[in-house]
């Protein structure tokens, strides 16, 4: 396990304090009967895990590889000398289980890869490995990428003929690019030839609220402002502008740490070179987050409480608090009272790059834009902020939260 290191800032990861929940236990015991069951057969077998945006998917994940590594290290019982390995196609992720693999001396950070290299490793050597456990399963590639040296059509696919068995997590909820497009009937075809199974967790444990703010936001990413919830305990507020957003942003960072500016993809930026790229939220102006080679995730960098981050930057974390800054491409039909998106204008040109077998191209990229708004609202653990560059679902919105007060909410 990782007790004794700090992993309040930020991290997806269980503290020294916190403990399973019932349905966590269950499936952590599911797991490990399932690669009990199947390790010795050989048949590329499948356990699934699934569930929304922040119901501990990868604290589960973590824990059992952990415990894994400990048993395949200790030199005897069933799984002793077993070759496992943890894939993860997000790289401030990968910083986290390094991170953890440093201090854990059960742990190497080899054990720790992105999919492309450990695929090209399996077909090179022709081996199988016993677990492999996939986590944020939904960001592999489901087509040839030639920037990520993955000349074959399907990553999971490749992964599962490479592993006797395999752990997945998986939210069709959480795809952020055609490139990684994944619904339900593409993952079962891609299971379909191995056993497999699938648990889905549905406990929130990020947003720490209780179940109407929740399906506020879930409303909301499906393209609908609710009432406004009733929220004991958790900061829910639209601002008028970005700088008080800013400002509160700041203060809660100074009381409690880890509160950080978000915003969706509509505003011009270029992954490297030396420009610096900027997001605005009426009198707010701030820059966008860079790419950074050190070894520290995003987020927990005190630095980055100055800048605004983006869902590459941001998804599998947790924040306390998170300003959203829903960008031009986020608007508001008064006619129908739904929350709309504009593929036109979304910015993240990477995200959108054509593909031949998608029959609707554009249904597929405007069900990008609600993931994403659904990754952005679900970072914060105890309050959401937001500010929306659209007058129309500005106005919308801070009418909801008039609406909600008046009614004593």
């Amino acid at each position: 396990m990782v007790a004794d290191i700090d992993l309040s800032a930020a991290t997806f990861l269980l503290g020294p304090e916190q403990t399973f929940s019932p349905d966590q236990e269950k499936l952590a015991q599911a797991v490990m009967s399932f690669v009990r069951q199947h390790l010795p057969l050989a048949d590329h077998a499948v356990f699934v895990i699934t569930g929304d945006a922040g119901t501990g998917k990868s604290a589960v994940l973590a824990h059992l590889f952990a415990s894994l590594q400990t048993q395949a290290r200790s030199g005897s019982g069933a799984l002793a000398g077993t070759q496992n390995t943890l894939l993860v196609n997000h790289q401030e992720m990968l910083k986290i289980y390094q991170e953890v693999a440093g201090a854990n001396p059960v742990l190497r950070k080899k054990d720790f890869m992105k999919p492309t290299p450990f695929i090209n490793a399996a077909h090179r050597s022709g081996s199988l490995t016993d677990v492999t456990f996939v986590d944020e399963g939904h960001l592999l590639l489901t087509e040839p990428d030639r920037y990520n040296r993955f000349d074959q059509t399907n990553q999971l696919a490749e992964i599962i003929r490479a592993s006797r068995v395999t752990v997945l997590v998986f939210d069709p909820h959480q795809v952020l690019k055609l490139k990684s497009y994944w619904d339900w009937p593409r993952l079962r075809t891609v299971l379909a030839p191995y056993p497999h199974t699938l648990f889905d967790l549905d406990t929130q444990f990020r947003v720490h609220s209780q179940a109407a703010v929740q399906s506020w936001i879930n409303a909301f990413t499906a393209g609908t402002i609710a009432p406004w919830p009733v929220h004991p305990g958790y900061d829910l507020r639209v601002f008028a502008d970005g700088t008080p957003l800013y400002q509160r942003i700041e203060q809660q960072d100074a009381r409690y740490g880890l509160a950080r500016v978000l915003a969706t993809a509509d505003f011009p930026f270029t992954v490297f070179g030396p420009t610096k790229w900027y997001v605005t939220a009426g009198t707010l102006r701030l820059p966008w987050d860079k790419i950074s080679m050190t070894a520290t995730p995003w987020a927990q960098r005190p630095e980055t409480l100055h800048e605004v981050g983006s869902i590459y930057t941001i998804q599998g974390f947790d924040l306390n608090y998170a300003g959203i800054i829903l960008g031009p491409s986020v608007g508001y039909d008064p006619a129908t009272r739904q929350v709309t998106v504009d593929v036109t204008r979304y910015q993240d040109n990477e995200a959108f790059k054509k593909r031949s077998d998608l029959p609707d191209l554009t249904a597929a990229r405007a069900q990008i834009m609600r993931n994403a708004i659904n990754v952005l609202c679900k970072r914060g653990r105890h309050g959401l902020y937001l500010y929306a560059v659209d007058p129309q679902l500005r106005a919308a919105l801070l009418a909801a939260q008039a609406k909600g007060e008046d009614n004593g909410h």
